[in-house]
């Protein structure tokens, strides 16, 4: 695990440069440094050993130096890959995953990206015909940002690292403001800085005389698959428990996240990792470190924990705010913060459940009743003429059901995190900040690829392409990263993938409450009954609470009404809303109700807004 960056630009180059590039990412490496410059590209590498530790020093290069390879993660299938490449003849100079990928290149070009299990983010550069090749992993589990401007092209695993570079231009993307006020992170693969981009999961790209081409490599595509119920949570337990034996492998100590939810105590249960870590807050159904400390004695595991302050939050906003590299408003970062710090006194690797919420139907919004299944079997045409029938019905009970029936789910669905719809963004931002960019201009082309889905798979594929790479595993690895700590997640993993992909609707979601349905029934065979059946709450934060006590109430109104602020927001509309709250006149809840979807606003389904994490 690591941090990487570059940049491609003809003539001599400055090391000065590129060392204060690389020393803005140290906390992503700092057991080691590496440099390569040549008269077109300047490369360094920050390390963090966790596979063969007295190698593995990069940028490293294939046996006749022709090439040299960046790379940032773990490929847990790269001992195979090895085998393979040296029968066809390859020559292997250290134990290291790295090579294998360099190797890998050599051998199948391209496509050595579909055979990667793993979490990944490289660049190769091929020195003698000046061509860069660089690939993010399946799911956006590790970062990958660029800069392609007035024949410069600049690449890294963080933004901050493109800063010191002298011709990097510090812009703000004008539009990324608004999405941000709905989504609640950089939904544009432009971030917040202009000209930077994210390399989008599943993606790679080739880089050569002053020409970026982008290509796909990957496609989660969706095939459900009837087949008895009892076999395939067979399936689904053999495929996790694999993945984590994979996910193991390291020459340095492995521990584990663990919450109260059954993702984290699944891995944890098979896992036996001699550490756990957690953190809470000492708020009812704000704490989850009883529970953890509950499971870790049953597993006779050692569990460290800590309760976070309301102080200690605060004060570790600005901390946050900087390993983010852009505006992030999910609470949950912080705690993730305190728990990474917690852990990386320790150990340099831990484990955690992401991604089994996304892959087998975690969320409360992916609820669907028999009758709503049924009801979505009928032509949105009839439907629609219900919607508009049920819009002039006083309130009675059914009526929000035909009119969120009566929309399709590409015009209601945003994701797991909603904050202002198009309208109410417009409303508090100046004059100059306002756009006429819509949630649809990001969620169409995604919606797009699965037109002829079901709504269940529509929304865990958004969640799989927006929610997923830009919130969850963002945050996961800038928090852990800022520590100097590798986090791993088994069960967002290719073959598990490949499993949870043929799971019909039934086994996902099953009567009012019950999600992750095979998977909970998966885990129940090593976890202990409770923990199996306990519904997801994640790292929820009582921000709720610490807005009505005077003292945090006037931190935030004071940033509310500062001079920054004044720049982008209308602070009056923005300080009504906190005072509203604070005096009791707005709950920060939606009360429209479960059954609501006529507005995107809705895909809280019922959730705390903004003042609740998921």
């Amino acid at each position: 695990m690591c941090g990487f960056v570059g940049y491609v630009e003809d003539g001599e180059k400055d090391r000065k440069i590129i060392k204060s590039m690389s020393d803005t990412i140290k906390h992503r490496g700092p057991d080691d440094e590496g440099f390569y410059e040549d008269d077109k590209i300047s490369l360094a590498f920050r390390r963090l050993s966790i596979i063969d530790l007295s190698n593995g020093h990069q940028p490293m290069f294939n046996e006749d130096s022709s090439m040299v390879i960046l790379f940032n993660g773990e490929i847990y299938n790269y001992q195979e890959l090895k085998e393979d490449l040296m029968a066809k003849g390859h020559v292997f100079a250290n134990n290291s995953d790295t090579e294998t990928i360099l190797h890998g290149y050599e051998e199948y070009g391209q496509e050595i990206t579909k055979k990667l299990r793993g979490m990944f983010a490289f660049v190769i550069w091929d020195i003698k015909n000046k061509v860069l090749f660089g690939a993010r992993d399946h799911f956006g589990i590790k970062p990958f940002y660029y800069y392609n401007r007035d024949g410069m092209f600049i690449f890294g695993s963080e933004i901050k690292s493109f800063l010191p570079h002298p011709k990097f231009k510090k812009e703000l993307n004008e539009e990324a403001l608004k999405t941000y006020l709905t989504f609640q992170y950089s939904a544009l693969d432009e971030t917040f800085f202009k000209g930077v981009y994210r390399l989008k999961p599943g993606h790679q790209f080739t880089y050569k005389d002053g020409k970026l081409e982008v290509t796909e490599y990957n496609t989660f595509n969706f095939i459900e698959e009837k087949k008895n119920f009892e076999e395939t949570v067979n399936s689904i337990h053999e495929t996790i428990t694999s993945s984590i034996d994979y996910h193991r492998i390291a020459d340095v100590e492995v521990g584990s996240f663990l919450s109260s939810g059954v993702d984290s105590s699944y891995v944890v249960s098979y896992a036996k990792p001699d550490k756990t870590y957690t953190v809470g807050f000492n708020y009812d159904n704000f704490d989850e470190t009883v529970y953890a400390k509950d499971l870790s004695k049953i597993l006779e595991i050692k569990n460290t924990s800590k309760i976070i302050s309301d102080e200690e939050f605060f004060d570790s906003l600005e901390d946050v705010q900087y390993y983010s590299d852009e505006p992030h408003a999910n609470l949950s970062a912080v705690p993730l913060y305190h728990l990474s710090r917690l852990a990386a006194k320790d150990v340099k690797v831990v484990l955690s459940g992401e991604g089994a919420d996304e892959l087998f139907g975690g969320y409360q919004t992916y609820h669907r009743t028999k009758f709503y299944n049924a009801y979505e079997k009928l032509p949105l045409s009839f439907r629609a003429k219900m919607k508009k029938f049920a819009e002039k019905l006083p309130n009675i009970k059914g009526k929000n059901f035909l009119i969120s029936e009566g929309t399709p789910i590409e015009d209601s669905y945003i994701g797991q995190a909603f904050i202002f719809d198009d309208e109410q963004a417009n409303d508090v931002l100046k004059p100059e900040y306002k756009t006429n960019i819509s949630f649809k201009d990001v969620t169409a082309p995604i919606f797009a690829k699965v037109k002829d889905q079901n709504d269940l798979i529509k929304m865990q594929y958004l969640d799989m392409h927006l929610w997923l790479p830009n919130d969850i595993l963002l945050k996961a690895d800038k928090m852990t990263m800022s520590a100097s700590l590798e986090l791993r997640v088994p069960i967002l993993d290719r073959v598990v993938f490949d499993t949870a992909s043929k799971l019909p609707r039934e086994y996902k979601i099953v009567g009012k409450d019950t999600t992750k349905y095979a998977l909970r029934k998966a885990a129940a065979k090593i976890v202990p009954k409770e923990w199996a059946q306990r519904e997801k709450k994640g790292f929820m934060v009582p921000f709720k609470y610490w807005l009505k006590e005077e003292k945090w109430y006037n931190k935030v109104k004071e940033t509310f009404e500062s001079e920054y602020a004044a720049k982008f927001f209308d602070t009056d509309k923005i300080v009504k809303l906190l005072n509203d709250y604070y005096e009791g006149k707005a709950t920060g809840v939606c009360t429209k109700g479960d059954d609501c979807r006529s507005k995107p606003s809705c895909g809280t389904m019922g959730r705390p807004i903004q003042t609740t994490v998921s």
